[in-house]
């Protein structure tokens, strides 16, 4: 029997330590970012991973991996945008931008065990194909929100949008290593 809460812990500390070390490399300054230019690289991001499962042919030596890594620490990043707002000059340390890391993904990973059980880990049925479509849908549906100004009628808001891309990642790239 598969340990998803473990699994879901490796994915997710691969992910951090790339993003601590772009930290120790570029600090903070993707804190000017806009929320929809972190949209947008999360939506490049996807387009690409789709490609590549669509295209037997590919120019550039990097794989879906990475960019669903790449998925997961953009939308802790809006997650973390959210909450701060945007900045004007990079403004957090390793240590701080870690912390708020940290608090994004223990949300988020709540989230994944409360749906887990709800849904009975139906993903791992799931084709990794499907797991990028939603991402892709998620990615949209923030773009309608963002383009509403943030309202919304009867529907979630941004954040747990970008939740939910974070885990449509882990899980892929759980699918991946297994």
């Amino acid at each position: 029997m598969p340990n998803t809460s473990q699994e879901y812990d490796q994915v997710i500390a691969s992910c951090r330590s790339l993003f601590i070390n772009k930290m120790t490399d570029y600090g903070s300054a993707w804190r000017i970012l806009r929320l929809p230019s972190l949209t947008d690289q999360i939506f490049i991001k996807a387009q690409r991973i789709r490609s590549l499962q669509e295209n037997s042919v590919r120019k550039v030596d990097e794989g879906e991996a990475s960019e669903f890594i790449g998925i997961i620490n953009y939308s802790v990043m809006a997650l973390i945008q959210l909450d701060l707002g945007v900045a004007d000059q990079p403004d957090l340390d390793t240590a701080k931008a870690t912390e708020l890391y940290d608090a994004k993904i223990a949300g988020t990973k709540a989230l994944m065990e409360a749906k887990n059980h709800d849904y009975g880990e139906a993903w791992r049925d799931m084709r990794i194909s499907s797991l990028t479509d939603l991402i892709l849908q998620k990615i949209l549906r923030v773009k309608q929100i963002e383009d509403n100004k943030g309202k919304t009628l009867v529907s979630e808001g941004i954040d747990a949008n970008y939740q939910d891309m974070i885990n449509y990642a882990v899980f892929a790239l759980i699918h991946m290593n297994s």
